[in-house]
């Protein structure tokens, strides 16, 4: 193996070769991250792997600088950053075969490039498009960008958009590399060839979960004139304030650990008595008379200063969710809970 270039070695081998090179205690952090597969295959090479040139050792540790290297820049400013900054540093060609080993084990999604842009900068080069565009294009951005950005929109695009956004299924990558051109981006030799899955309703969801509440009330209410099941689907994967009332008793306890003592009184003034009642209920009798005390001093309140105190709560309950430590009823049939 002393004799072999890095060229010659596999993946497996380069990767035994860096791990005996990092030493015993690096390796066994890395092998923390690991699955039991690759800790198997791995232990395996290394046990086979006899004597390793300081050369190869090297070749091997520069390939794996590099490549963290790229990883970094893609983080900070996305694919074509990366690019420009490895070009410099490495060259053309080894830029290009550095990000290809990357964005051929990352599998890229379109738009990466725009990924890192501010929504603002964004919605300026696409408020215009047409709806269809601009929904393709929300569907592969992190919700967040696409809440800030859909809710920037016109009120007619906002609800075109937020249905086309639920509709779609899968786009052609052609289709995508013209959207790419328009954005006046070269990202098409980066891009996946195979047909991507983007929006449907789970992303739309995602996004109504993030915008403002007028925005969301705005577009839901426009779906269930014009597409009224759709708009039902929808509401029954989202979560809005209101809904609190539909968690048991331990989970809104959970929930209330998580929220500050102003952000409930603020995010109270405008909710109906079923909400304060399933609050208070689950309060101390102390606390809730101390949040009931703030509520009437406090006078009055801004709806979106309201809004978002009540999306506060909405995000800890979300986030509460993801970690499993409380079950959210989404409709649609019995939810067994064991």
């Amino acid at each position: 193996m002393a004799k072999q270039a890095s060229s010659d070695l596999t993946g497996i081998q380069k990767a035994a070769i860096l791990l005996i090179t990092l030493g015993p205690e690096k390796s066994s952090q890395i092998f923390k991250h690991l699955k039991e597969e690759e800790i198997e295959e791995l232990t395996l090479e290394i046990a086979n792997t006899r004597s390793i040139s300081n050369q190869t050792k090297e070749t091997i540790l520069e390939e794996f600088y590099e490549v963290c290297l790229a990883q970094q820049y893609i983080a900070e400013g996305g694919i074509s950053y990366a690019k420009e900054l490895l070009e410099k540093s490495l060259g053309q060609e080894k830029a290009k075969e550095v990000i290809g080993k990357l964005t051929a084990s990352l599998q890229v999604r379109p738009f990466e490039f725009i990924r890192k842009t501010d929504a603002s900068q964004l919605l300026n080069f696409i408020q215009d498009e047409h709806p269809q565009t601009i929904a393709l294009i929300l569907s592969y951005l992190s919700s967040g960008q696409s809440a800030q950005i859909i809710g920037a929109l016109n009120p007619e695009k906002q609800a075109d958009v937020a249905k086309r956004i639920a509709q779609m299924d899968r786009t052609s990558p052609d289709v995508i590399k013209e959207v790419e051109k328009v954005l006046e981006r070269k990202l098409a030799s980066l891009v996946n060839q195979d047909y991507t899955i983007a929006g449907g309703v789970d992303a739309i969801v995602e996004i109504l979960n993030t915008v403002d509440r007028s925005t969301e009330k705005h577009i839901m209410e426009a779906l269930e004139i014009d597409e009224p099941e759709l708009a039902d689907e929808i509401r029954r994967k989202m979560f809005v304030f209101e809904d609190i009332i539909t968690l048991d008793d331990r989970s809104i306890q959970r929930v209330l650990r998580d929220v500050e003592n102003n952000d409930l009184a603020i995010a109270l003034k405008s909710a109906n008595d079923n909400v304060k009642s399933a609050i208070f209920n689950n309060l101390s009798k102390r606390l809730a008379a101390m949040i009931k005390e703030d509520m009437e001093f406090m006078g009055p309140v801004r709806l979106k200063d309201v809004e978002e105190a009540q999306q506060k709560i909405v995000n800890v309950i979300r986030k509460l969710e993801d970690s499993g430590e409380i079950v959210i009823s989404r409709g649609g049939g019995d939810e067994i809970v064991v």
